[in-house]
């Protein structure tokens, strides 16, 4: 991905580095070649050259570039499950995968991890957005995903003669485990996400207090994963899935939703990081029945949400690392929806602004692997950069509309927001 030649110099704005110490007011930050040089108080900014970029934050806020730390590019306003894997041949699904990747860059998400998609779609759409062929995040890739058979993701009846091949590995046993992730290690992905648990959407055979991998299976995939230097994540609401993963190595774990006290332990112990995708679950509750989710399934988002809240409050005070991002492209969560999440934990979950900002910057690029360049505004790092009118700290609900992007960076280069084009000198 290029970066932009020669200096940049945003003012007149308060700044979020990310790191969360609190905001600067009448801040400055200076980019030269693409990375960050200085980012403090403009009183004490270093002279730039006169023929610098000037950008103007017009007294918004200036913060890192936000991280979507589980980005589903392949999933298009999914409302049955059919949709997750047969309605659209694969290259329907890279334009579709083109086009979400593009929309979260103008939302203002520079970064993204995904948490699995169809075809392997995301390791090429991941090169594309390098080679600067579509703008979007930039992105660490995932690819089908490993469930056991008869588990949450294994819903096709036999009697239809056809798989999930597109988006899932149904597993039988420790040498399926090895055998798919090897698969994955071929087809080039960095995070194998797998399915250890259940979900409210399917309460008959695999509601969200039911295990749908064994430990045995888990520790295969790790073990297989690992030694090929590939990190492994997965779908972990029951609690004794939460602990199996946590166990068995798992190098993050999404949702995390029912964790009881040993598993915090476990969690802490190992610095594996959560990411709650909690927004969904309200979004399931409130349009439910306008995409006919049956109230016994609704009922069973009602307590994910509730005891998902709980864990989350109960993971940031003990100290515990938490990404921001979830499961968006259903019909009642689709794309361009992403801040919302970030709106929820602070008017639901009871985060502050400041926490939250964290989790959706600094600990996003931990998870992706990349902190040492992403995550924060600081000197060295590539300058990803998002400006927004107003005060984000005072109103998070800023960043859920578009309208108040001024600009989007990546590596200083503007590619979103309403100042496309800065001026010079």
């Amino acid at each position: 991905m290029k970066t932009a030649p020669g200096t940049t110099h945003i003012s007149h704005g308060q700044l979020f580095d990310g790191t969360g110490a609190a905001p600067i007011p009448d801040a400055a930050l200076v980019i030269t070649d693409g990375r960050i040089t200085y980012a403090g108080p403009a009183a004490s900014a270093p002279a730039v050259p006169p023929d610098a970029r000037r950008i103007d934050a017009h007294g918004g806020t200036i913060l890192p570039g936000l991280v979507e730390a589980h980005f589903h590019a392949t999933y298009f306003n999914i409302e049955k499950l059919e949709d997750l894997d047969i309605k659209f041949p694969v290259e329907y699904v890279s334009l579709l995968a083109g086009t979400n990747a593009k929309l979260a860059l103008e939302c203002g998400y520079t970064a993204a991890r995904s948490g699995g998609c169809l075809f392997n779609c995301d390791v090429w759409l991941k090169k594309a957005i390098e080679e600067d062929l579509i703008p979007g995040p930039r992105l660490v890739a995932s690819g089908r995903e490993i469930c056991s058979a008869g588990g949450l993701m294994d819903w096709n009846p036999d009697f239809r003669k056809i798989g999930m091949d597109g988006l899932v590995f149904c597993i039988n046993g420790v040498e399926d485990a090895r055998k798919a992730v090897r698969s994955l290690v071929k087809d080039g992905v960095e995070w194998v996400k797998t399915y250890p648990t259940g979900d409210a959407a399917w309460p008959d055979q695999n509601d969200h207090h039911t295990l749908c991998m064994t430990f045995e299976e888990m520790h295969a995939v790790v073990q297989t994963a690992h030694n090929h230097k590939l990190k492994v994540t997965g779908h972990c609401r029951a609690t004794e899935g939460i602990k199996n993963a946590l166990r068995a190595g798992y190098d993050s774990v999404e949702h995390a939703t029912f964790i009881d006290d040993e598993g915090l332990e476990l969690l802490l112990k190992r610095d594996v990081p959560v990411v709650p995708g909690l927004y969904f679950e309200q979004a399931s509750i409130v349009r439910g029945k306008e995409f006919g989710l049956s109230q016994r399934v609704i009922d069973g988002h009602q307590e994910t949400l509730e005891g998902g809240a709980a864990s989350y409050r109960k993971i940031l005070k003990a100290g515990g690392r938490i990404g921001m991002g979830g499961d968006y492209g259903f019909g009642w969560n689709p794309h361009g929806d992403y801040a919302k999440e970030l709106s929820f934990f602070v008017n639901y979950v009871g985060f502050s602004p400041l926490e939250t900002l964290k989790c959706a910057t600094k600990t996003g690029a931990e998870i992706m692997g990349r902190a040492h360049d992403l995550g924060t505004l600081e000197p060295g790092k590539l300058a990803d950069v998002l400006l927004v009118d107003g005060d984000v700290l005072k109103d998070i609900t800023l960043l859920e509309d578009r309208r108040n992007i001024l600009a989007v960076l990546q590596g200083g280069v503007v590619k979103a927001g309403r100042l496309v084009a800065p001026s010079v000198g």
